[in-house]
């Protein structure tokens, strides 16, 4: 950690004006806003093990402590995160079986193939229904509310792609109440997260040039 954290000072010099408008940048993603701060930093830890970045990991899981979250909220994020991780092969079914049943259309991940997923509830009927099992527990209120595990969902998806994903947990989070802002802040904290993986993993390249 310690050795990461300085190479990545190297940017204080290296490209001066781009580190001070990156740390700006996170800096306001992580303010108190129509999230709180308590939230984007659990958020954070859900969109660090999606990005598998250590120190991000490590950064937020203190950042979530210091602002007050619990072991339990922490826990159940970190489960949000597998789950939505898992979600995005199985959303995306819809697309393997266009593939094996030779379907000659153009289009990708149009909408009304998600439904060709479903398949999979005859194909692998045990595995189908675990599956369900689980991403259905994962969702239900428990220390985290429904609203602010989907919002921790929409951040892992937005990291991992799924079109499907996004489409279905963004309007999950707005009918659990979830307003625009919400998801906006949401938005950032995923786009934070992501640009921080790539960010923390630099110092390796820099160490290089020792």
């Amino acid at each position: 950690m310690a050795e990461t954290m300085r190479q990545l000072g190297k940017f204080k010099t290296l490209t001066p004006e781009l580190n001070e408008a990156f740390q700006q940048w996170n800096m306001i993603a992580f303010k108190e806003g129509a999230l709180s701060h308590k939230l984007k930093e659990i958020m954070a830890v859900a969109a660090a093990a999606t990005t598998g970045c250590d120190f991000c990991l490590d950064l937020h899981s203190k950042g979530a402590k210091r602002a007050g979250a619990t072991e339990e909220e922490v826990a159940e994020a970190l489960m949000i995160a597998t789950a939505a991780k898992a979600g995005s092969p199985f959303a995306h079914a819809a697309n393997a079986m266009q593939a094996y049943n030779e379907s000659t259309d153009d289009e990708l991940f149009k909408k009304s193939y998600l439904m060709d997923a479903m398949a999979l509830k005859s194909l692998a009927p045990d595995d189908f229904k675990a599956f369900f099992n689980f991403t259905g527990a994962v969702v239900k209120a428990g220390a985290l509310s429904v609203k602010d595990k989907e919002l921790i969902t929409v951040a892992v998806t937005l990291i991992t792609g799924c079109p499907y994903c996004i489409d279905t947990h963004v309007k999950n989070a707005k009918k659990a109440g979830a307003t625009q802002e919400e998801v906006a802040e949401t938005v950032f904290i995923a786009s934070a997260l992501n640009a921080g993986s790539a960010y923390t993993q630099s110092a390796k390249a820099l160490k290089n040039f020792d």
